[in-house]
């Protein structure tokens, strides 16, 4: 705790606490109980919210940055003592591989008798990964760690990793899910998550030496490497949009590395046109430099796909946590909703649907259990967020061939979940 309340803004403590103890006095004064009137009640009453807002909002303050440490970016924590401890911990975790594990808060301190079991796991080779944010997560905060502190610890590692990215790369352009040992769906082209996207735009920011990848972290063949690796994996997001009915349209999660076609992944993860993955790749098209006609027409496809099969009149309602016995998520009617899309739709009807551990698709939340209903992303407004970027994209790059969208239109596929 001393070493946090080091990185801790002190002057909002004092700033919030002066105003409560401030209220204090001038409530308790004998002039202000003589002469308390409407207006003095009104004053104090916005006093003391302005304080108690204050001091409330310290805690969340805190406790986000407690929540999220990996996270940061201020110059000013890669400074500090915590910093350099959560670093050397992220060193710790890192596999012989170059990568690391998913879903473990590599900032908690650890026992003497974790610390142990993180040493003998570092030889693992199957449990490596992008998915979920891995390894690109580590590498920003060693990257920033070594701009703060010259450390060369940091820069070997990070430049440990930069080579596991660029092994995990088949020959077509692609990542798998996991490497360098994988088993059933790992091995497969991967974009659940965006865990390939990510992957990209880390790489084109080293190539780029953006912040905060410059200086000295990597030399000029590794960032020329990397920018090789990109422009390999747009080859790929190319090569894999489905085609149905003759036109382009969007991506499955996942894609066989040799064929190019959509892929089973988990039990409930069928072959699909996926939303949520595809908004991700779209974006990335779109942020491409002088974009050929290649990328102008998976763009183009791309955003009528989203447009056409977008839901409207139906908003996501959640009750409860994830894991409570009462917990629910399901669709209600609600003509003033903004639109959402499903996050997957049958490949034979481009219908949405949802699908239990069983493998069985169908259409309603309710014909699906609760853990399942709960606990993963069926519905969502990713490729909302695309609309007024594709506006400009188009408008500069390829006015000619721009298709009229709009997030106020009816969809016109016809095709929506009941509720």
């Amino acid at each position: 705790m001393i070493k946090f309340v080091k990185y801790v803004d002190i002057s909002r403590i004092t700033f919030s606490t002066s105003l409560y103890f401030s209220y204090l006095c001038r409530v308790n004064s004998p002039n202000y109980l003589e002469t308390k009137t409407k207006d003095n009640k009104k004053e104090m009453k916005k006093f003391l919210l302005t304080a108690m807002v204050c001091i409330l909002a310290l805690p969340m303050a805190t406790a986000q940055q407690r929540q999220n440490p990996m996270r940061e970016k201020s110059p000013a924590f890669f400074k500090t003592t915590e910093a350099r401890r959560i670093g050397d911990q992220i060193l710790l975790y890192q596999r012989v591989t170059g990568g690391w594990p998913k879903n473990i808060d590599m900032s908690r301190p650890l026992t003497e008798e974790e610390r142990a079991q993180v040493m003998a796991d570092k030889d693992r080779k199957d449990d490596s990964t992008t998915d979920n944010n891995a390894t690109t997560l580590q590498m920003n905060f060693l990257a920033r760690l070594f701009q703060a502190t010259g450390d060369s610890r940091y820069s070997d590692a990070f430049r440990r990793a930069v080579d596991y990215l660029l092994s995990g790369q088949y020959e077509s352009g692609g990542w798998p899910q996991f490497w360098p040992k994988m088993r059933d769906y790992q091995i497969h082209i991967t974009y659940n998550d965006n865990a390939m996207v990510n992957t990209m735009i880390l790489l084109r920011e080293i190539a780029q030496q953006q912040e905060p990848f410059g200086g000295q972290l990597t030399d000029e063949q590794t960032r020329q490497r990397s920018m090789e690796a990109f422009n390999k994996g747009v080859e790929c997001m190319l090569r894999t949009q489905i085609v149905y009915n003759g036109e382009l349209t969007v991506w499955c999660q996942q894609h066989d590395r040799e064929t190019f076609l959509p892929a089973k992944a988990r039990a409930y993860e069928l072959p699909s046109f996926c939303s949520q993955e595809s908004a991700g790749i779209t974006g990335l098209l779109m942020s491409l430099p002088n974009p050929d006609e290649r990328v102008k027409k998976a763009v183009h496809a791309a955003m009528a796909w989203f447009d056409k099969y977008k839901i409207m009149g139906l908003r996501i309602k959640r009750t409860g946590k994830k894991g409570d016995p009462n917990a629910n998520v399901e669709l209600v009617s609600d003509p003033a909703a903004k639109p959402i899309w499903g996050r997957f739709y049958d490949l034979t009807n481009c219908e949405p649907y949802v699908c239990d551990r069983d493998g069985i698709p169908r259409k309603h939340l309710e014909e699906i259990g609760v853990e399942r209903r709960t606990g993963y992303s069926w519905y969502g407004s990713e490729p909302a967020k695309l609309y007024p970027v594709y506006e400009r994209w188009a408008s500069r790059y390829d006015p000619d061939h721009k298709i009229n969208i709009s997030l106020n239109t009816p969809s016109t596929s016809g095709a929506s979940p009941s509720r």
